[in-house]
Formats: structure tokens, sequence, C-alpha cells
């Protein structure tokens, strides 16, 4: 389901320096692929693990996906209080984590669908799997642990783009 005009009107959705990360990587309000997110999720849905385990997918990955799919992300400067990682939204960096997703949304009494990756600062160097749960929440997760990065996707962009400190999960 599309967001509402008011949602979509970004003088109040994103903060400046977001927006700008944001349009810099190829974003532009009303932007919808609604035709790569489909094909995305019926990869997904396709897919199984060797020990059984499958991806579920509903509509807050749908929409993430159809409004910010194959978009690399970067904020810019040092960061509120970490630097800020590029990020690339796009779920089959999560393809084969379909029973890692499965145990932190049980963890969470929740439902997972991977988002895409967090990069390391190096070349190449992946850093951490984005993940939605059905609520729009959003998670990063990492060698280090787990961390809550928003309600909702607008609001984990934010953490990401600024260098905001995330929150540790406790699960």
């Amino acid at each position: 389901m599309r967001k509402s005009a008011q949602q979509t009107d970004t003088a109040t959705r994103f903060t400046r320096p977001t927006e700008t990360a944001l349009r810099a990587a190829g974003w532009q309000p009303g932007r919808w692929d609604a035709a790569r997110a489909e094909a995305w999720a019926d990869e997904l849905r396709a897919h199984m693990s060797s020990g059984g385990h499958v991806h579920l997918v509903f509509p807050a990955a749908i929409e993430a996906w159809a409004e910010f799919g194959g978009l690399r992300i970067a904020g810019q400067g040092p960061g509120r209080h970490i630097a800020p990682t590029p990020f690339t939204v796009d779920p089959l960096y999560g393809l084969h984590l379909a029973r890692t997703l499965s145990d932190l949304g049980q963890a969470l009494d929740t439902r997972l669908c991977p988002l895409g990756e967090e990069q390391g600062h190096a070349q190449g160097a992946g850093s951490a799997l984005l993940a939605i749960d059905e609520e729009g929440r959003v998670y990063s997760l990492d060698h280090t642990g787990d961390w809550y990065l928003g309600a909702d996707l607008d609001q984990a962009l934010e953490t990401l783009v600024t260098g905001t400190m995330p929150a540790r999960l406790a699960t």
C-alpha cells in the first residue's frame, strides 16, 4: 500500500542530510518500482535453506523495496555518534539467511524479512544484514550483535545516514 500524500511530503519526512543522501543515491519523491519488489518477493519465497527454512514476505518489506530498492545510500561526514556506513536496499543480500532471520524473529516475537546490507568501509566488506519486520521496524544484524534502527523505515534511514547510535537488542 502506498503512503499518504502527507507521509511522502519530504519537507517533513526526512531531515536535510538524509534527504540529500537519498537523492544522491537516486531516490526522489514518488519513486516506486513494484515490479522489482515483486520479483524480489518471488525469489525470496522460492528459496529454501538446506535446513528447510523459508523467507516470510509481507507488505512492509515489499513497500520498502518498491520505494528504496536498489539504492546504495551513504551518509556524509563523521556522524552524530558513529561513522555512517554505506548501505544498499536489496533483500537478496539476505537470501541465504532465512534461519538467522527466523531465529531473531522468534526472539523478538515478530517475523523478519531481509531488507539489505550495510557495507563496511573497506571495498566489498559486508558488515551487517538489514531486516524489516511485519510492522515496519528495522534491525541490523552483525558480528557484534543485533541492533534496533527504528520504528519504521524512515526512522531507520535517518539512523543509518546520520550515524546515530542504534539501540542494541537484548535477545
